[in-house]
């Protein structure tokens, strides 16, 4: 397990005003929660922290190295981030401490490995999960969990159970779950054919209705 390491500083000042003073100074208002301790307002530089999110977008362990009256060093991860609509600049993170002892229940995205046979014979594979709910010590949590799929068939589907999970690691989420299924691609029939066909009948009935009378 890889902990990014991010500097931060306490904060004195709380509130709207304060917090729009730092964010044009280029620092992201933040809090600090630990297990068993009051809240710590923060800011963090704006410009490091989006270096680290651009590094990994998901379940990023954070070493947070908090400047104040008592230096800290504490391993969290983002509990949320605030983004601003408009300018999507970050408008405030939340960070959460991390205990190497205590599970962490937490989202893992699923990695698709493969082109199945069903594909390459006119199928197409559908993606029914993108991550799946886990519950792991930190040191045990994977990046991602990989899901071979070039096995399957026209019709045939991957399920929950069907994954190979590491050691350590209990998922949450039902067995019998679709992750991934290659189904039947439909094929439609354009109307103008259908309609130049009916058209033709019409037609050739007249011209037989014709032939008749001349006789």
């Amino acid at each position: 397990m890889e902990a990014i390491e991010l500097k931060a500083c306490v904060r004195k000042e709380t509130g709207k005003g304060p917090a729009r003073r730092f964010r044009k100074k280029g620092l992201t208002p933040a809090v600090f929660y630990g297990r068993g301790e009051e809240a710590i307002p923060l800011s963090v530089n704006v410009t490091d922290l989006t270096k680290i999110i651009k590094t990994r977008k998901e379940n990023i362990f954070i070493k947070l190295l908090i400047e104040g009256e008592n230096s800290l060093e504490k391993l969290t991860m983002i509990k949320e981030l605030q983004i601003e609509p408009v300018s999507r600049r970050f408008y405030h993170a939340d960070f959460y401490e991390i205990r190497m002892d205590h599970k962490l229940t937490i989202d893992i995205p699923l990695r698709f490995v493969g082109t199945p046979i069903g594909v390459e014979n006119g199928g197409e594979l559908q993606h029914l999960k993108r991550d799946i709910k886990v519950s792991c010590l930190p040191a045990a949590m994977p990046d991602f969990i990989d899901v071979d799929v070039s096995g399957l068939e026209i019709g045939a589907s991957i399920k929950i159970q069907d994954l190979q999970i590491p050691e350590g690691v209990e998922v949450l989420d039902p067995g019998d779950v679709g992750v991934a299924i290659v189904s039947f691609v439909k094929v439609s029939v354009p109307q103008v054919e259908a309609a130049e066909g009916e058209a033709a009948a019409p037609a050739e009935g007249k011209e037989a209705a014709t032939e008749e009378a001349k006789g």
